[in-house]
């Protein structure tokens, strides 16, 4: 099928170029010149792990193409996917000014009959506000469609979640774009629910709680575990193997973060206050999450007391492992606590340092490094912030001779304590 992806984000360019592998003609639009000639170069704007080479042979083989023109997008299309930011807003619900300048946008450039597709993480209720807006600012008055199709992409792993999605949600009020959806998704052979557009946009705001919550429910089992002398890894393990719970995000650690968990979850608050429910469950959750910071700099302050002139290292800035994603990263809040005490910081990303430099700038007392093993020299303590794998293979007995204080603190609950306390380390995790 011919397809619009409007916006290259995370979401929109592992879309276009998954869509474009099944053997669909793509298109994707963005209003960002520089961006759209740099996907034309063969650059790429975001590390994400198989995409790169993904978009390449896809537009060497034709498939994938890219317009900074919607009106190109519109008149090359069947069905149109929406994909640009839903950004947060100060009282915690979410601008849809992006959504609605491209529904503009598209309301005056459609010719004949669309699909358009609302893929961005949106409130409930928005679709209706995307119909009624192109029906206001069509000249022509175009018959189209606005279905839901929320994303359940995991950065990170976005390209291998698109390609063997566990189900795919569709949301519409009208039978006719159906048999268009279907054949969208049925190369990708995964479970397609039809749902109303409201269901469909709640469904995803609900999901990315749920996982939220039980991030912040092993996080408060850890500072419990911590209480009483338990393990927290083992536990989780004793719960997760119970089918009905499952292992997955029952990993403690210094608290969620990124541009999905703490935006939807504060959205899905707003939304439901806004239906008259208080939603006091996901606010506790909130609470638990910035707790959790907290908690985990406490330990480091009671095992160094005074922070001012400390030099610490700093493994991880990206929010989570596999993306160079920094936005509500726990990574860098803990860097700026750090520096707010008093400490210099030498920090490590593998992917993510080009990012954090505009958000953490370099300074006496930041310290940008190119590998693994030149952070630790000199250092009071190292703190692993993100759970990038290389930091596993750390060389303890070379990293101990090169500290100042041998001190580690793990903020993932990456490293074995048995084999880090062994080389002479304090070792410091979450919940054990």
């Amino acid at each position: 099928m011919k397809i619009a992806i409007i916006g290259t984000g995370y979401v929109g360019l592992v879309t276009g170029a998954c869509f474009a592998e099944v053997g669909h003609q793509v298109i994707c639009v963005d209003n960002d010149p520089r961006k759209v000639e740099l996907l034309r170069t063969g650059g790429m704007p975001i590390f994400e792990p198989g995409l790169e080479d993904l978009v390449r042979s896809m537009t060497a083989l034709g498939r994938l193409t890219f317009s900074g023109s919607v009106a190109e997008g519109v008149a090359k299309s069947e069905v149109i996917f929406i994909c640009v930011p839903t950004p947060p807003l100060p009282d915690g619900g979410v601008d849809l000014s992006f959504i609605e300048g491209v529904a503009r946008e598209i309301a005056t450039s459609l010719t004949g009959y669309r699909i358009i597709v609302d893929k961005s993480t949106v409130p409930v209720k928005t679709g209706e506000k995307v119909a009624e807006t192109i029906r206001r600012y069509s000249p022509t008055k175009i018959d189209f469609d606005v279905v839901s199709n929320p994303e359940f992409l995991r950065e990170g792993f976005a390209v291998e979640d698109l390609r063997r999605p566990d189900r795919i949600v569709i949301g519409t009020s009208s039978p006719r774009p159906g048999a268009a959806m279907r054949e969208v998704f049925e190369p990708f052979q995964a479970p397609i629910i039809v749902t109303d557009t409201n269901s469909a946009e709640l469904i995803k705001h609900a999901a990315n709680s749920f996982l939220a919550l039980k991030i912040s429910y092993i996080n408060a089992i850890a500072a419990i575990c911590e209480a009483a002398g338990a393990n927290v890894l083992e536990v989780a393990q004793g719960m997760g193997m119970d089918e009905r719970i499952g292992r997955r995000f029952l990993n403690a650690g210094i608290g969620f973060g990124g541009s999905c968990f703490p935006k939807d979850l504060s959205a899905f608050i707003r939304i439901s206050e806004q239906l008259g429910y208080d939603f006091r469950l996901l606010k506790e959750v909130q609470r638990i999450n910035a707790e959790q910071m907290d908690r985990f700099l406490g330990k480091i302050t009671d095992t160094l007391w005074v922070l001012k002139d400390k030099q610490i290292g700093v493994l991880g800035l990206a929010f989570k492992q596999n993306t160079d994603d920094v936005r509500t990263s726990p990574a860098i809040e803990l860097c700026q606590r750090l520096l707010k005490e008093g400490a210099r910081i030498r920090v490590y990303d593998p992917q993510a340092m080009p990012k954090a430099r505009l958000v953490l700038p370099p300074s006496d007392k930041v310290e940008y490094v190119d590998t693994l093993e030149a952070v630790a020299p000199k250092c009071d303590a190292l703190v692993l912030a993100t759970e990038w794998p290389q930091f596993t293979k750390l060389d303890l007995p070379t990293t101990r001779k090169v500290m100042t204080t041998p001190i580690i603190f793990d903020g993932r609950n990456l490293l074995d304590r048995t084999e880090v306390e062994s080389h002479g380390f304090i070792y410091k995790a979450v919940g054990h």
